[in-house]
């Protein structure tokens, strides 16, 4: 198992009650678990996040992920 600490942006903390936005949230994962799998685990949908970073880094939803990584997740922005 490795954990990852996830903050989620502009709306996707619906999907996590009593999660705040920006939040730190502690996610244990198994061993070799993507972006895509985190999504599963945590409820958010696959559709509402457009952008990844880890570590600052963009990533897509099949980035694997390592122990003692920051995932931040952003919906789509629109804008006018």
């Amino acid at each position: 198992m490795l954990q990852v600490e996830v903050r989620v942006f502009s709306g996707l903390e619906k999907f996590l009650p009593g999660v705040g936005f920006g939040q730190p949230l502690p996610v244990e994962l198994p061993a070799g678990a993507t972006i895509r799998d985190l999504l599963h685990k945590i409820g958010v949908p696959e559709d509402q996040v457009f952008t990844v970073l880890v570590d600052g880094r963009h990533q897509t939803l099949d980035y694997t992920t390592t122990s003692g990584e920051r995932i931040s997740l952003f919906p789509p922005v629109g804008g006018g």
